[in-house]
């Protein structure tokens, strides 16, 4: 099975050691960042998935892990 782009983007950032838990309430998505997370992976937020219009980083936010899997 083919993975997605938002997927695959949101595998890479967690590889990096990326920290941040996606938060999703009434079908309103979004991410926290409470733990420090590598330079690889904060620089790959912000070069690849900050930079997406909003409901494309939504879709990669929603393959994060969640903030009540904590």
């Amino acid at each position: 099975m083919s993975k997605t782009p938002s997927l695959e983007l949101a595998e890479e950032y967690i590889r990096l050691g990326g920290r941040r838990r996606s938060k999703i309430d009434d079908n309103i998505v979004s991410s926290r960042l409470w733990e420090k997370e590598t330079p690889e992976a904060e620089a790959f937020w912000h070069q690849h998935i900050e930079s997406l219009d909003e409901k494309h980083r939504q879709q990669v936010e929603v393959h994060l892990p969640s903030i009540s899997d904590v």
